[in-house]
């Protein structure tokens, strides 16, 4: 018997839980790690677990076994399906497991299951809309270094790429430069290290300091403006027609809203919940079809 709903939003920096009752009222929140599937599958559980446990003890419950919840996942990497399905087939004992992308999630959550559009902007980016015929449709979200752009770790590449430029005399030296280059480890020989190892989540990290810089530094604002104009290119390729709602997600959607198009301004609008109550969704609806 189900007693219990997990929602989870899982993306390359971290994970978020929405625990709620079998009569759908939401009890507490957990939090941990990366649970994107580009971690490994092993990892991505665990970091669900972690987060669900958090959860129970939040709502001051001891965690029960796996098999009284029905859980919802919206989870960066699942459109690799290979890793999709060896996620599933890991299910640690779960009465139901029911998968999407974190996009599909988002765009559940921001619109209470209403037709709408979403771009997620945090470690990676991608682009979703659920039409009036129950179809989604998703823009971008191919993956860091090819694509997300106008994430994280898109405006982060760009960051330390102008680091570089500036260490090799090709770019005059900046404040912006140095604090890039001051957070990835100072010196050329330590920065080089740091390539050698940098996630997806590490670029991302970097792009605090674009923001930081934007408004004094003309490297960093154009890099900021670019990324306006990609999740402006995102928002016309989801609905041409510019009839459908816009909601803009994810930790840099409001931080990179000063440097969005204005003409794309009047079709956002505020999220009705994120993806981690779109999960929560997902799962209901799962056990009713």
């Amino acid at each position: 018997m189900i007693e219990f709903f997990i929602g989870v939003d899982g993306g390359g920096s971290g994970t978020r839980v929405r625990l709620a009752g079998a009569d759908g009222v939401q009890l507490a929140e957990g939090a941990s790690g990366p649970s994107g599937l580009m971690h490994g599958i092993a990892k991505a559980w665990s970091a669900v677990a972690d987060a669900a446990a958090q959860a129970f003890r939040a709502a001051g419950l001891d965690l029960p076994e796996p098999a009284r919840i029905a859980i919802g996942l919206g989870l960066a990497g699942v459109h690799n399906r290979q890793w999709a399905a060896e996620f599933v087939a890991a299910n640690p004992g779960y009465a139901r497991v029911a998968l999407e992308s974190d996009g599909h999630t988002t765009v559940l959550g921001a619109h209470a299951g209403q037709p709408g559009a979403i771009i997620a902007l945090g470690t990676g980016s991608v682009g979703e809309i659920k039409l009036a015929d129950g179809r989604h449709v998703e823009v971008g979200g191919w993956g860091f270094p090819a694509g997300d752009e106008a994430s994280g770790a898109w405006m982060g590449l760009r960051a330390i790429n102008h680091v570089q430029q500036v260490l090799d005399g090709r770019l005059p030296a900046d404040a912006f430069a140095t604090d890039v280059a001051r957070a990835c480890g100072g010196e050329r020989d330590a920065i080089q290290t740091w390539l050698a190892q940098a996630t997806q989540t590490n670029y991302a990290q970097l792009a605090r300091v674009v923001l930081q810089h934007g408004d004094s530094n003309a490297v960093a604002r154009a890099i900021l403006l670019a990324a306006g104009h990609e999740v402006e290119l995102m928002a016309n390729a989801l609905d041409a027609s510019g009839k459908l709602p816009i909601a803009l997600c994810g930790g840099l959607a409001a931080p990179l809203h000063p440097y969005l198009p204005a003409a794309l301004l009047p079709r956002l609008v505020a999220p009705q919940g994120d993806s981690a109550a779109g999960a929560l969704r997902l799962i209901r609806q799962r056990l009713k079809d």
